[in-house]
């Protein structure tokens, strides 16, 4: 059951166990004005009519007539049935008691015997009933608000994971692109680094076909994808390229959002390395129970004016899925340092 359908199901119980109270408490309260007396069952069953058509307004209005008409914008019909019930439930009420104290306590006046004395008592019990009209009213329209907000919710959900799988989808052939035309440079001059590569690139390929498709998976293997990139990289890379990978993993069971930091990997590389000058690229991630650290330098190279390869979405879709899959609870540092020789990414998310 997820968190959302257990919270609903708390809600129900928590509400089933307040009408419940409510309504015994309402049946019970008459045995306490006969507290130390002998209790005529026939006379408490007689009596427990007061709250039985308080019950029966209540539900008429909660479960009927506020939904199909309060709620729809029918005021007048709502007002117009609840009056002649309230008025009608009344004038019963006023006659039934006072036939059960006729017979039970005949000695007390309960009635008036003019009419305008049984006019004030109907009044009165129809008042009292009006009451619990007005709020089992109060808390239909109540209840439609909270359902409407989870409506919300679910809908919000809904469309937040589409979009999230949407952006994820569209990963894959910006990753694999990228890899590919890799490896075509490479075969043009040097074919058994070429199909080292490819052995490299089905060890990542397996972990986009299998673990990508889940919602998150465990950082180790996360890493190991990042590490197997790193070196279907190194392989084309001069050595005076320095490249550093390091990690810290101090529980085993920290996951992450598949395939999250790739694209800050891939920008690392892209523009990160010189054919001329010293280049540099340094990626460090680690990770506990309160949150995941990635944090990658590498010099800067950006592309000149003319350099149309690529478009930039890869960075525009670690913005998103950041945003979607850890909403309120992430921080993104990233920029330039040093007279922008140095370009610095760094993503703190707090699990």
């Amino acid at each position: 059951m997820s968190k959302y359908n257990f919270k609903i199901s708390i809600d129900k119980n928590l509400a089933g166990a307040c009408h419940l109270t409510l309504w015994a408490y309402m049946f019970l309260s008459p045995l306490t004005y006969w507290r130390g007396m002998n209790i005529n069952w026939v006379h408490y069953m007689m009596t427990c009519m007061q709250p039985l058509l308080l019950m029966v307004v209540f539900y008429a209005n909660y479960l009927y007539l506020a939904p199909k008409y309060f709620v729809a914008g029918k005021h007048r019909y709502d007002l117009i049935i609840n009056v002649v019930m309230l008025f009608g439930l009344g004038t019963f009420l006023h006659y039934w008691m006072g036939w059960t104290n006729d017979i039970f306590a005949p000695q007390v006046s309960w009635r008036s015997e003019d009419l305008i004395g049984s006019i004030a008592y109907i009044m009165r019990d129809s008042l009292n009933l009006a009451v619990f009209a007005a709020g089992a009213t109060a808390l239909a329209l109540a209840r439609r608000w909270v359902t409407a907000e989870q409506s919300l919710k679910e809908l919000e959900a809904a469309r937040a994971q589409a979009e999230l799988r949407n952006l994820r989808n569209q990963i894959n052939p910006h990753f694999l692109l990228n890899t590919l035309n890799n490896i075509y440079a490479l075969t043009a001059f040097d074919t058994a680094k070429a199909q080292e590569t490819i052995q490299e690139l089905s060890k990542m390929l397996r972990h986009i076909l299998y673990d990508y498709q889940q919602p998150t998976v465990s950082i180790t293997e996360e890493i190991e994808f990042l590490e197997n990139y790193v070196k279907l990289m190194r392989i084309r890379l001069p050595q005076s390229v320095e490249v550093t990978f390091n990690n810290n993993i101090q529980s085993s069971n920290v996951e992450v959002a598949p395939m999250l930091f790739i694209s800050l990997v891939e920008n690392a590389f892209k523009h990160g390395i010189s054919p001329t000058e010293p280049s540099f690229i340094h990626i460090n991630i680690t990770a506990d129970n309160r949150q995941i650290v990635c944090d990658i330098q590498n010099s800067n190279y950006p592309k000149t004016a003319s350099d149309h390869s690529g478009h930039g979405i890869g960075l525009q879709q670690v913005e998103k899925r950041l945003e979607l899959a850890y909403p309120d609870n992430y921080t993104w540092k990233h920029g330039t340092k040093e007279n922008d020789k140095i370009y610095f990414s760094t993503i703190t998310i707090q699990l």
